[in-house]
C-alpha cells in the first residue's frame, strides 16, 4: 500500500504562536519553562493536525527554536568559539546568541552567525562556521526530546536530519584566505561521519524505523569531489540500524541522478513538481527494492494540487514499485502557510483554489488513498471536486486582462535602457544632490511601533478615519524626517511608517493581487512574512506612495528617497500564479513600478530606490538555466527603472546573497547605486564587486540590522576601510544592511549615530 509521509511542517503556529512567545522570552517577559511549555503544545498540535488529515509518518525534528540548521549546529557541537559557554553544555541562550548576537556579557559584544537563503527560498538560515580544528560531539539534546515526545503521543515518526554533505556545504571556513587556517571544509567528513553514526544508533534505541536525511545538495551542479564523498559517506552510514530515506528538493537530480539511486539507503524522495521530467529516468533506473517517494503536493505554493495530474504521475510509479511508493508534499510545508480555515475573509471562489499545509497534508493523503483504492467514494468524489475547481480557475474573468497583455506586447527594447550611459549620468546627479563623499543613508524603513500598528488595525477595522489615520502616520513621518535631520544623514527616507509589509503594501494597491489575513510564513526566527497571492494578470490603477513621499519632501531641504519594491522581489516574495511563467508576471509588475516611478520623478523626487532584495534568491538551482532567468529578471528592472532622465537617481538594495555568479548581472541592472547586506560577512561579499571592477556606486552595510546589538564607530570604519580597499571611494556609500523597522527607536538611533560618526572620520582622514 502507498504511505503518505511528510517532509516538515510549519513550526510557527496557526496563529504565530511561536514567534510570540520567542520575543516575549526575548524581552524577559516570559521565561525558559513557559517558552518550552509553548513548543511542547505546538509541536503535539502539529503531529495531531498532519495525523488527522491522513499523513501515517509523521517528521521529527522539523521544528526549531530559530532555524533548522542552527539547531543541527548545536546537536553537532558546531559552536563558534565567541559563543562557547563556560560549561560546555550549550544552552537555548547560545542558541539565540549565535543567531542574534550579543551586545554584552558572558561572549564580549559577539556578532552574530551569518544569515543567508536557504537556496532558492526565502527562508533563511545560520551559516555554520567551520575552523581547522574543528570537532564535532553530541551536544544537543533535542532531537531525541521530540521523539519521545511523540512517541508518548503514540505517533509513528520519521525523525528528519540534515545530511553530512548538505550540511557541510551549507558552511563557511573562517579562517584567513590563503593562511594558515584556510582548508577545505570537505576535509572534515571524516571527522563528522561518526557523529551521525551515533545519532542514528541513538535513534535507532529509542524505537525509530526510518529516519529522513536531507540532502537537497543533489539538486546543484556539484564537483565531483563531493559527488566522490557522496558514494563515500552513504557507504559508511549504511550499517546503521535503520532505514534511511534520502530526500532531495528544490530541483531536479539531473547529472546527480545515477548518483542518487546508487546510494545504499533504503529510499529515496525527489521533487516532482520542480522537476516532473525526472520521473522516467527514476522508474527505470531505481531499484524496485528501495522506496520512490514523490513529491507531487507543491510545498511552496498555496494553490490546490491538481489531483489528476498528480495520480497520473503516481500511477506510473506504482507499476513498478508497488507498496515501496511513497506519497509526499514537494519538499518540507515549513515554505507554506498553516491552516486555510483559519481564513474568514476570502472570497468563496478563491478560497476554493488554495490550499495550505494542513490541506495540503489531506492532498497527499488523498492521493495515497487514490492510488491504493482508486474507485473509493472518496477518492472519487476529491477528483471530480479537483477538476471542477481546476476549470473554474482556468476560465474565470479575474485572471486574464486584454489591457495588460496588450502593453505588455507592446514593449521594445528602448523602454529597458537609460537615455545616457552611468558615465555620464553620474556626473549630472553629483552635480544636482551635492552630497559629500562617503554619503550617509538608511535602506528606507523605520521602527514599525506598537503606536503605528495599532493605528493601521484600527483604520482597517474602521475605528480611524482616513483623515485620522493620514494625521497618524504624517506624525510618524515627521518624527523620522526630524530623527535623521538631527542625526546628521544625508540622504534621508521617509520611514515607511504606513507600510505593513514592502510587497504586501503595494500587492495591495495593484489589480490582480489577493491578500489572506493568517497565511504566515517563517522568514527568520521571529520574522515572519505573509505574502500576498497572485491571480491574475498585474497593473497599476493610481499612484501607490507619491503623496507620502511628498510631504516627506516638504518637510525638509535635505534629499528624500522615494522607496519602491522591484519586480523580481514583487514575485519571487509572493505566491506567484502557476498558469503563466515567471517572467511574464515579472514583466506586467515591471510596468506597473516604472508608471510609480515616473510619477515620483514628476513630483521632484531626485533618488528612487527600487529594492530587489530578492534578485538572487530567485537564481534557479541549476547552472543551464541561469542564463534565461538573469536575462528578463534584470531587463525587467531596467524596464521598471528606464523612464526617468539622466539626473534622476536609481537605487536598489539586495538581501544577503552569493553575489560572485550573478555580479554581471547586476551590474546589467544598471542601478545608479546598489546597497548590500555585507556586515555579517565581515566584508567578504565585496570581493564580487572587486574582482568584477562593478562600474556604478555601492554602498555596503556597515551594521547588520538582524540583531538588536549596537556596532561601535570603531568597528564601523574598520569595515569601511575594507570597503576602500575593494571600491574606490569616491563611489562608496555608507548605511545600515537592511530596512530598520523590526529595530526599536532607541538601538536604531544608538547605531546610526556611530554610522554618521564613522563617515565623517573617514571623510577628515580624506581630507
Amino acid at each position: 500500500m502507498a504511505l503518505s509521509h511528510s517532509l516538515g511542517f510549519p513550526r510557527i503556529g496557526r496563529d504565530r504562536e511561536l514567534k510570540k512567545a520567542l520575543e516575549a522570552h526575548w524581552k524577559g517577559e516570559l521565561d525558559e519553562a513557559g517558552l518550552q511549555a509553548v513548543g511542547r503544545e505546538l509541536r503535539a498540535a502539529h503531529w495531531q493536525v498532519q495525523k488527522d488529515a491522513g499523513i501515517e509518518l509523521l517528521p521529527v525534528g522539523d521544528f526549531a527554536w530559530y532555524d533548522q540548521v542552527l539547531a543541527h549546529s548545536l546537536t553537532l557541537g558546531v559552536i563558534p568559539e565567541r559563543f562557547r559557554p563556560h560549561s560546555g553544555k550549550p544552552s537555548l541562550d547560545t542558541l539565540f546568541s549565535m543567531a542574534r548576537g550579543v551586545s554584552q556579557g558572558c561572549c564580549g559584544g559577539a556578532h552574530a552567525q551569518e544569515l543567508t537563503k536557504w537556496f532558492d527560498t526565502n527562508y533563511h538560515y545560520l551559516v555554520p562556521e567551520f575552523t581547522a580544528d574543528q570537532r564535532f560531539q553530541l551536544s544537543w539534546e533535542q532531537l531525541f526530546d521530540e521523539v519521545a515526545e511523540a512517541h508518548a503521543l503514540g505517533h509513528r515518526v520519521k525523525p528528519v536530519l540534515i545530511g553530512p554533505l548538505t550540511y557541510l556545504w551549507l558552511g563557511k571556513v573562517k579562517g584567513d584566505a590563503g593562511g594558515a587556517n584556510c582548508f577545505d571544509k570537505l576535509e572534515l567528513l571524516d571527522r563528522l561521519l561518526p557523529l551521525y553514526g551515533e545519532i542514528l544508533g541513538r535513534l535507532a534505541a529509542q524505537g525509530v524505523e526510518w529516519v529522513q536525511i536531507d540532502e537537497p545538495i543533489l539538486g546543484l551542479d556539484l564537483p565531483q569531489d563531493w559527488k566522490n564523498a557522496f558514494e563515500r559517506a552513504y557507504h559508511l552510514l549504511q550499517h546503521a540500524p535503520l532505514k534511511k530515506l534520502v530526500a532531495t528538493y528544490f530541483s531536479g537530480l539531473d547529472d546527480n541522478l545515477g548518483l542518487a539511486v546508487g546510494l545504499p539507503v533504503d529510499g529515496l524522495h525527489v521533487d516532482l513538481v520542480r522537476a516532473p521530467e525526472q520521473l522516467p529516468l527514476l522508474l527505470d533506473r531505481l531499484p524496485a527494492y528501495k522506496v520512490l517517494s514523490l513529491g507531487v503536493v507543491n510545498g511552496r505554493n498555496v494553490w490546490r494540487c491538481d489531483l489528476d495530474k498528480a495520480l497520473a504521475q503516481l500511477q506510473q510509479a506504482q507499476e513498478r514499485f508497488g507498496a515501496n511508493l511513497w506519497v509526499a508534499g514537494s519538499c518540507s510545508l515549513l515554505h507554506s502557510p498553516v491552516d486555510l480555515n483559519r481564513e474568514d475573509q476570502l472570497d468563496g471562489e478563491l478560497q476554493g483554489w488554495l490550499a495550505f499545509a494542513v490541506q495540503k497534508c489531506a492532498e497527499i493523503a488523498i492521493l495515497a488513498r487514490a492510488v491504493n483504492q482508486p474507485q473509493a467514494a472518496e477518492v472519487q468524489a476529491a477528483l471530480a471536486e479537483s477538476r471542477a475547481l481546476q476549470a473554474s480557475r482556468a476560465g474565470s474573468s479575474r485572471i486574464h486582462q486584454a489591457a495588460v497583455q496588450a502593453r505588455l506586447n507592446a514593449i521594445t527594447p528602448a523602454d529597458s535602457q537609460r537615455i545616457s550611459p552611468f558615465v555620464e549620468r553620474i556626473d549630472k546627479q553629483r552635480a544636482r544632490l551635492q552630497l559629500p563623499a562617503l554619503p550617509t543613508t538608511t535602506i528606507g524603513s523605520f521602527p514599525q511601533t506598537a503606536a503605528i500598528r495599532l493605528a493601521r488595525q484600527s483604520f482597517k477595522a474602521g475605528k480611524l478615519s482616513a483623515a485620522a489615520y493620514t494625521e497618524a502616520m504624517h506624525s510618524e513621518i515627521r518624527h523620522a524626517v526630524d530623527v535623521q535631520e538631527n542625526l546628521g544623514l544625508d540622504v534621508l527616507v521617509h520611514g515607511e511608517a504606513e507600510r505593513n509589509d514592502m510587497v504586501e503594501y503595494f500587492a495591495e494597491q495593484l489589480d490582480g493581487y489577493a491578500f489572506t489575513r493568517f497565511g504566515w510564513v517563517q522568514s527568520y526566527g521571529s520574522r515572519c512574512v505573509k505574502p500576498a497571492v497572485i491571480v491574475g494578470d498585474l497593473s497599476r490603477p493610481r499612484p501607490m506612495t507619491v503623496e507620502w513621499i511628498r510631504y516627506a519632501q516638504g518637510l525638509t531641504d535635505k534629499v528624500m528617497k522615494g522607496m519602491l519594491t522591484g519586480p523580481v522581489t514583487m514575485l519571487m516574495w509572493s505566491f506567484p500564479r502557476e498558469d503563466v511563467s515567471r517572467e511574464v508576471q515579472a514583466r506586467q509588475l515591471a510596468l506597473a513600478i516604472r508608471d510609480e516611478v515616473q510619477d515620483l520623478e514628476a513630483a521632484g523626487i531626485k533618488i528612487v530606490q527600487i529594492d530587489e532584495a530578492a534578485f538572487r534568491e530567485g537564481l534557479p538551482l541549476r547552472k543551464a538555466q541561469w542564463a534565461d532567468y538573469l536575462a528578463w529578471a534584470s531587463e525587467a528592472f531596467r524596464l521598471c527603472a528606464s523612464g526617468v532622465r539622466d539626473e534622476t537617481q536609481i537605487h536598489t538594495h539586495m538581501c544577503y546573497s552569493e553575489f560572485n555568479d550573478v555580479i554581471e548581472s547586476i551590474a546589467a541592472m544598471d542601478a545608479d547605486v546598489i546597497t548590500i547586506e555585507t556586515s555579517r560577512s565581515d566584508m567578504q561579499l565585496l570581493e564580487a564587486f572587486e574582482a568584477f571592477a562593478y562600474p556604478n556606486d555601492i554602498g555596503p552595510g556597515v551594521y547588520d540590522i538582524h540583531s538588536p546589538r549596537v556596532p561601535d564607530t570603531h568597528e564601523m570604519v574598520n569595515l569601511m576601510r575594507k570597503a576602500a580597499q575593494r571600491i574606490p571611494v569616491e563611489r562608496l556609500w555608507v548605511n545600515p544592511d537592511c530596512g530598520l523597522k523590526t529595530r526599536a527607536w532607541a538601538e536604531t538611533e544608538a547605531a546610526l549615530v556611530n554610522m554618521v560618526a564613522a563617515a565623517r572620520q573617514l571623510r577628515s582622514e580624506l581630507a
